[in-house]
């Protein structure tokens, strides 16, 4: 692994994070109550809870902290676990449906206590606008408001005509909208690095650039890098897209997708003002749906594109900018200053993967989000501190109930079949 490839990404993201701490690389032989594996959003958060319940835990990255998709993904944080949950309730019952789609909500509220406990400076900002591209997508909106109102949601919904759109965003491409004041947007990057700066001041050991080599398990588990080892009780495998043949019972049900931003040159304060006029997040319905925001420094953050054949574009920027400017025609004078991609963990279902291995009980692990990373992660970071500090957690029951598919096609197809799949939804939408 180059040197190049362990720091971030050239994203707008690493140009305006905060400074961050370089952690060491692990160098001895240690020993904890839990290690855990990945510093994204799951890995970071789960060493969090696990402190917080008096567990003594070692954190291993294999390159930096927020590297990976927790790092450099479209800053929306937006309530709901992925696609609707109620058709799992084969699995969960009614009860278990009803826990999810609270989690849903719930989860990012533990996103904003975190930042307000810690005044973690990441550029929250509350505001969300689902995009419907069809009148069908737009008459779901009110069952999605009614469903939310049933279920005593807090926060101001708004459905948006498509005559009133320009109020929203200054694009005449949608049949509609629903406003949602619950959710909103933030710099992903300072959030991960500034809850990191939390673990380590509640005692976590925290190394990058520490790729694990092998597991051994047993009563202990032992997590060997190439300069040192640890030796703990239980393990947390949080390598969600990254994960790679570490764990080859997990990482066949997880396909890494990529998914591509570009952000622009600073707007006007009049010209963002224009475009997005109530500096909401806004994300479409379509299957390679688009999503995008206003930055801080008024930029506009555009992002989509979701790819499943395993390779990416050459020119992100190329790639990118007509589909932005198929939404904002108006930009087809201002700079491209930032393109960047990652990957992000799909699951077959688009349900999370939260559990522990049946071969191995101290084996924790969650992935898959399926673009619903940032609340989730940490709501599912909960249940798995809960489920060790207290041997059981009846969340982790409830997402354990789910069953999930392995890709089929091994390593080599997984992606390939997956990308023709993914292109025969995208025609039928296109052919309506």
């Amino acid at each position: 692994m180059n040197q190049h490839t362990c720091e971030h990404a050239r994203s707008y993201y690493s140009a305006t994070a905060h400074t961050q701490a370089a952690y060491p690389a692990l160098g001895a032989d240690l020993q904890a109550d839990v290690c855990v594996i990945g510093g994204g959003f799951t890995g970071v958060n789960s060493a969090i809870e696990l402190a917080q319940r008096g567990l003594s835990v070692i954190l291993l990255e294999a390159r930096r902290i927020g590297w990976g998709a927790s790092g450099r993904n479209g800053g929306q944080l937006i309530r709901g676990i992925g696609h609707e949950v109620e058709g799992f309730a084969r699995y969960v019952g009614q009860d278990g449906v009803k826990y999810l789609q609270r989690a849903g909500i719930e989860s990012v509220e533990v996103v904003a206590e975190r930042i307000r406990e810690h005044a973690i400076d990441c550029d929250l900002r509350w505001g969300f606008c689902e995009l419907a591209n069809t009148p069908a997508q737009f008459a779901a909106f009110r069952a999605e408001q009614q469903s939310l109102a049933e279920l005593d949601y807090r926060h101001e919904t708004q459905l948006v005509g498509p005559e009133q759109m320009h109020q929203v965003v200054a694009s005449n491409l949608y049949a509609g909208g629903l406003i949602d004041r619950g959710s909103g947007h933030l710099h992903p990057l300072n959030l991960v690095l500034g809850e990191a700066r939390v673990a380590q001041a509640l005692g976590v050991r925290l190394f990058e650039q520490s790729p694990v080599l092998e597991i051994s398990h047993g009563a202990s588990v032992q997590v060997r890098t190439r300069h040192g080892t640890v030796c703990a009780g239980s393990l947390v495998l949080a390598c969600n897209a990254h994960l790679d043949e570490l764990e080859p019972r997990l990482s066949g049900k997880v396909l890494p997708a990529g998914s591509y931003i570009i952000a622009t040159e600073p707007l006007s304060p009049a010209q963002a003002e224009q475009l997005i006029p109530q500096n909401l997040s806004l994300c479409d319905q379509k299957v390679g749906l688009d999503y995008y925001r206003l930055s801080a420094d008024r930029r506009l953050l555009f992002g989509g594109a979701c790819h499943y054949s395993g390779r990416d574009p050459q020119d992100i920027a190329a790639y990118m900018r007509p589909k932005m400017l198929k939404v904002f025609p108006q930009l087809a004078d201002t700079r491209i200053d930032f393109q960047w991609g990652g990957k992000i963990g799909i699951t077959a279902n688009r349900f999370p993967q939260v559990g522990r291995l049946l071969q191995h009980p101290n084996v924790y692990y969650a992935q898959g989000y399926s673009g619903h990373g940032l609340n989730v992660t940490h709501w599912t970071a909960r249940l798995l501190a809960e489920a060790i500090h207290a041997g059981h957690s009846q969340g982790l029951d409830v997402f354990s109930a789910v069953p999930h598919l392995t890709f089929p096609g091994g390593k080599a197809l997984r992606s390939p079949l997956l990308a023709l799949g993914m292109f025969w939804y995208r025609l039928r939408e296109v052919l309506g």
